[in-house]
């Protein structure tokens, strides 16, 4: 094995965190939490990355409040879910990895049909055409008390997760998602002082990223996962991003996750290979949806052919421009030459098909030098999001 391998599979130190080796499994949405609540199912999920040898997993959306939940299917943190979510942390750690959790607000992208609200809320005023099937077809502009909450809400929802067992925050600044929504000059029309300029745009994250480091401390790791691209005209480009990152430094993240792509928007940018359409068009339940997934389907999941390694060349730009951040590689992966390729530049990589396709990776790689993953990124395990049993990988059946 390479020295490059070796250092992937060595123990190492995220802020004071020990972990076994730098292989974390990205926050890709599980869909096992029924009405709001961490089932079993999620548990033994997370139970089995441990097992299979991932130094640190990484619960995907853990909304900061119920109504910054996409679906009403998303669990957020508060005390009803104490329980579980102990449950949750206390598998991992017998199975001897470390648990970080993925924070998150919707903003103006709500699908969620338990809704408290009058209408989703983001920077601007737009049609929510994801929302339109369940009775929320239009977003409003957050007020400054409106923003003054969600800032609140990150920061009672960190406390909550390191109470609970939580080794680390994983806050979402991409995808088309709440914070993004402030970045993005796609989606960012405001003419105050959260609008306009990169520093105003980033004005929201930043303070959410503060209220998180204050209910957290200093010793206990934030990693930050942001966007290279919307993917989308008129949203965010590289040049900025560079300088998204670099305010995310200076604010103190620890390290960074550079990704690409809106969910809500361009989301194959995000995955690449296969078309999730197909598997999305057979799993969702509301005519409605169906209907516009073939009306929009050419234009909204756009063709990107899978290659390794395809945010490589943004995330070393990244890498370029920041001064203490550490930083995780996400985007292709799945092969020995490829992580041995990101180990030559990065701190830390994320995976999440690989690891949705053999969650025993770790352990299978470093007993042997030619271990073959053989995800073929269908990407059919990212539409199962939508089936009552949430994902898996089909080819595995």
């Amino acid at each position: 094995m390479s020295e490059y391998l070796d250092k992937l599979f060595a123990p190492t130190q995220l802020k004071g965190l020990e972990l076994r080796n730098r292989v974390i499994r990205a926050a890709t949405f599980e869909g096992k939490c029924p009405n709001g609540y961490p089932s079993d199912d999620l548990i033994a999920l997370h139970r089995e990355m441990a097992e299979g040898g991932v130094g640190l997993t990484t619960v995907a959306y853990c909304a900061v409040e119920a109504d910054g939940r996409v679906k009403k299917e998303m669990m957020y943190m508060h005390e009803g879910i104490r329980p579980q979510v102990e449950a949750l942390t206390r598998a991992v750690h017998e199975g001897g990895g470390k648990l970080s959790g993925q924070m998150g607000h919707c903003g103006n992208f709500s699908q969620n049909s338990d809704f408290q609200g009058k209408r989703p809320l983001g920077p601007s005023p737009m049609l929510n055409m994801g929302g339109i099937g369940c009775g929320l077809p239009f977003a409003g502009a957050m007020t400054h008390a409106d923003i003054d909450h969600v800032v609140q809400c990150f920061h009672d929802a960190a406390l909550f997760m390191k109470s609970a067992g939580f080794d680390a925050a994983e806050i979402h600044f991409g995808h088309g998602y709440g914070l993004s929504q402030f970045i993005s000059p796609k989606t960012n029309k405001r003419t105050d002082e959260y609008g306009g300029s990169i520093s105003n745009r980033m004005r929201l994250p930043l303070r959410a990223l503060e209220a998180v480091r204050k209910a957290v401390g200093d010793d206990f790791p934030i990693l930050g996962k942001m966007g290279l691209t919307d993917g989308v005209k008129g949203g965010l480009e590289i040049d900025e991003a560079i300088e998204v990152a670099a305010l995310l430094d200076e604010g103190g993240i620890d390290v960074l996750i550079p990704s690409g792509g809106t969910s809500s928007m361009n989301p194959m940018l995000l995955f690449r290979g296969d078309s999730i359409l197909p598997g999305m068009l057979e799993l969702e339940k509301s005519a409605f949806m169906r209907m516009g997934m073939r009306m929009m389907g050419k234009s909204f999941f756009r063709e990107y052919p899978y290659e390794e390694l395809y945010f490589l060349d943004g995330a070393k730009r990244i890498r370029d421009r920041i001064k203490n951040a550490k930083l995780c590689y996400i985007g292709g992966s799945s092969t020995l030459e490829s992580l041995e390729s990101v180990m030559r530049e990065f701190d830390f990589v994320q995976m999440g098909r690989a690891l949705i396709k053999d969650p025993y990776f770790v352990k299978h790689a470093m007993a042997d030098p030619n271990y073959i993953n053989g995800c073929t990124h269908c990407n059919k395990c990212a539409t199962m999001i939508l089936h009552p049993d949430g994902i898996r990988c089909p080819e595995n059946d």
